[in-house]
């Protein structure tokens, strides 16, 4: 299983923008799709955004289009969301994630991620 460490998080004030960093430890990070997922307490955990293993495609929910954009880098092995517009419903715990399978598109559904990080707090003030 990949490692995942997530960052970035923190509070902002509602129309600001954060980016979160997703820290991978294996090198055959590169050969799996990528997730963000989001949990506020109470309610299920929700797909957020996902890219490709090559970052070619990418796919976001629709309460967050035009406001986030997922992105990676494989050089590096780091995910990224970059989140702005950012609105007090957008306030969760954001967790990232890595396909359970190599070279598979973008994934949806949380039973297809295999690894997960421990989550990174995101609070917005309104």
């Amino acid at each position: 299983q990949v490692q995942l460490v997530e960052s970035g998080g923190g509070l902002v004030q509602a129309g600001g923008s954060l980016r979160l960093s997703c820290a991978a430890s294996e090198r055959t990070f590169s050969q799996y799709a990528m997730g963000w997922f989001r949990q506020t307490p109470g309610k299920e955990r929700e797909f957020v955004a996902g890219i490709t293993w090559t970052g070619s495609d990418t796919r976001n929910a629709d309460s967050v289009e035009g406001r986030f954009t997922i992105s990676r880098d494989n050089a590096k092995n780091m995910l990224y969301l970059q989140m702005t517009g950012l609105k007090p419903e957008d306030a969760a715990v954001y967790y990232c994630a890595a396909a359970r399978r190599a070279f598979s598109g973008v994934q949806v559904s949380q039973t297809e991620y295999g690894s997960w990080g421990q989550g990174t707090q995101v609070t917005v003030s309104s």
